[in-house]
């Protein structure tokens, strides 16, 4: 059976990664992580402020950090300082300290309307989901 050579295919458009740092990207500076505080704030966005101060002090992954209660943060209407949680991959609990800032913006949100009989930190705005998901 005589096998059929076919003419060879080449590319016409550029692959989307070439020349692009793929993998793990470098660290925010704490300049930069200011900004992102400072333009929250004046936008008025206390979920995000409150989103990314709590992922900042926690360090917790995303699938972690969404899926944060209420009451692991809050008691008896005053924010912890310390908050402890069992990581979902390890099974470990880990510990962090919130600072002022993540304290205040954190207060703001939980008292706002947005929250009123939330169960989760984060909720969804999509109503058959209770919380946020990763890739939100």
């Amino acid at each position: 059976m005589p096998r059929v050579r076919l003419p060879a295919v080449t590319l016409k458009r550029k692959a989307w990664n070439k020349g692009r740092i793929i993998g793990q990207k470098r660290p925010l500076l704490p300049k930069q992580v200011w900004a992102i505080r400072a333009r929250l704030e004046l936008a008025s966005y206390p979920r995000d402020l409150a989103l990314f101060n709590v992922a900042i002090d926690s360090k917790l992954r995303g699938c972690d950090l969404v899926k944060l209660t209420v009451t692991d943060l809050v008691k008896e209407d005053r924010i912890r300082d310390r908050v402890s949680v069992i990581q979902s991959k390890t099974k470990k609990p880990v510990q962090f300290e919130l600072i002022e800032n993540t304290r205040d913006s954190v207060l703001v949100w939980v008292k706002s309307p947005e929250m009123f009989a939330c169960q989760f930190m984060f909720p969804s705005r999509f109503h058959d989901r209770p919380h946020i998901s990763t890739r939100q």
